[in-house]
């Protein structure tokens, strides 16, 4: 069953005080947040139908089911959002960014199996349903991670995804550096490593965050402005803002696992402290971390300065990103 991704975003509820912003709804960016997300919702069920493709022999029935529990079973779906606004904010029709942003959904679905299984975070709930290898089994989850990043790849490589080869090169280039070993992949180990840690000092922190999880966001909005031809400057300010934002959005993850409610989180709460996981809520206490994420907040708004007005929906959308109760 596809969730809403924005049920209760106009709630007063649904959002917090950080430091001293107030975030608060915006109309347009709860909109569009549904709108892409619906969209997305239907491109990925595509990408993830029966039929095989050129070159595919065969696509196993239970392999595919895991690909789809994994990706269509809820979720904000910001990264691709983030892909289609950005493009949006640089002119280009979004349905034009639609192969990008799914692909980077898929990276970031694919992350997430990977990361339940026993043998990373050990959890039994995401988005509220059973982790893959709690609906399947450990092996299953693990081919079905290894094929939505094949896939991922598969998507951003084909010619609707971009005309030009060199953007597309481009793109694959830039995925790969998010999702890999100075990235993503990279920030799981410095993670996992901290379990064992004594103790790690804010820098760190903010290092491995910043690839385990800013790496992928930072590259969803870049990939938004290669897509539509931005320039080099106007790149550079996008950058400067999917890397604040990326940042707020951790140490908002951090702080909702110190102070959520599994219920609404729709994952176990408080494993964070149980595991010694390396936080800025562990490492500088929750009010520090407060400011800190609010202080990035900033920063990403100042980045967006150079756009103006037009700019609203990102600059909603990274409020609405540090402000999240789930």
């Amino acid at each position: 069953m596809l969730l809403d991704p924005v049920a209760g975003l106009g709630q007063a509820s649904g959002f917090r005080k950080l430091g001293n912003v107030v975030h608060q709804d915006s109309s347009d960016f709860a909109i569009r947040l549904r709108e892409s997300a619906q969209a997305v919702n239907g491109a990925l069920e595509t990408l993830l139908a029966p039929q095989p493709l050129d070159f595919e022999v065969l696509r196993p029935p239970r392999l595919l089911a895991a690909m789809r529990h994994a990706t269509l079973n809820g979720g904000k779906r910001l990264r691709p959002f983030l892909t289609l606004e950005t493009a949006r904010l640089f002119g280009l029709n979004s349905s034009l960014a639609m192969n990008g942003a799914c692909a980077i959904e898929l990276v970031h679905c694919y992350s997430l199996v990977h990361d339940d299984l026993p043998a990373m975070d050990d959890d039994d709930l995401r988005r509220g349903n059973p982790t893959v290898h709690k609906a399947f089994d450990e092996a299953t989850a693990i081919l079905a991670g290894d094929a939505l990043l094949t896939l991922a790849f598969d998507v951003m490589a084909r010619e609707q995804t971009h005309h030009d080869a060199m953007v597309r090169s481009g793109l694959v280039l830039g995925l790969a550096r998010a999702a890999g070993l100075g990235g993503m992949a990279g920030g799981q180990m410095l993670d996992l490593e901290a379990e064992t840690s004594q103790g790690w000092e804010q820098e760190a922190v903010v290092t491995m965050q910043a690839m385990k999880t800013g790496a992928l966001l930072q590259f969803a909005v870049e990939a938004g402005a290669l897509i539509a031809g931005a320039g080099r400057e106007e790149r550079h300010a996008i950058k400067r803002y999917g890397a604040a934002l990326g940042a707020a959005f951790q140490i908002a993850d951090d702080i909702l696992d110190a102070q959520g409610d599994s219920a609404r989180l729709g994952k176990a709460a408080g494993k964070d402290a149980d595991r010694n996981k390396a936080t800025l809520v562990g490492t500088l206490g929750l009010g520090k971390a407060q400011a800190i994420c609010a202080q990035k907040v900033e920063d990403a708004l100042a980045a967006l300065a150079p756009f103006g007005a037009r700019a609203h929906v990102l600059a909603a959308a990274v409020k609405f990103t540090a402000a999240r109760d789930h």
